[in-house]
């Protein structure tokens, strides 16, 4: 299996962890000392080492972000494709909010593996999306579910 078969295989299973919210199906896809780097303006950005902490990063971001939202859609929009010996792709993530329009945040993501297992996951979002997400945010946060 190659690296992009292999990383269709790692989304496919983050969208099932992410309707169960069982974190552990996400195990067998990165390496013990794997690590997740937001690169993102804060409040977004962070550092998370190691196979656990990254699947706990995993479940806190969707459980203080995504599920606030009465739907979430990922979109792909480039990719993935394998570059600089790894896989990159560029994303768009939609969520839904009854009263308010639909809030789309824009970013990159770049797996490196070893094996058949990643060792390195980054995303990133630019200091305009970061603003207009906080845009959105200060104008229909209120309308949000409280977070899980």
């Amino acid at each position: 299996m190659g690296m992009i078969d292999r990383y269709l295989a790692y989304a496919a299973a983050f969208e099932d962890a992410y309707a169960s919210d069982d974190w552990t199906k996400l195990e067998p896809f990165f390496t013990e000392e794997a690590v997740y780097e937001f690169i993102a303006p804060a409040p977004f950005g962070g550092r998370y080492e190691g196979r656990a902490a990254v699947l706990a990063q995993f479940q806190n971001s969707v459980n203080g972000f995504d599920r606030r939202f009465g739907s979430r859609a990922v979109a792909v929009l480039e990719g993935p494709v394998e570059k600089d010996g790894a896989v990159w792709m560029r994303w768009a993530a939609i969520y839904t909010l009854a009263g308010a329009p639909d809030c789309r945040i824009e970013g990159e993501e770049r797996a490196e593996f070893t094996g058949d297992r990643i060792r390195r996951l980054e995303d990133r979002m630019t200091e305009a999306e970061a603003s207009r997400a906080g845009a959105y945010f200060a104008q229909y946060g209120a309308k949000l579910k409280p977070a899980a």
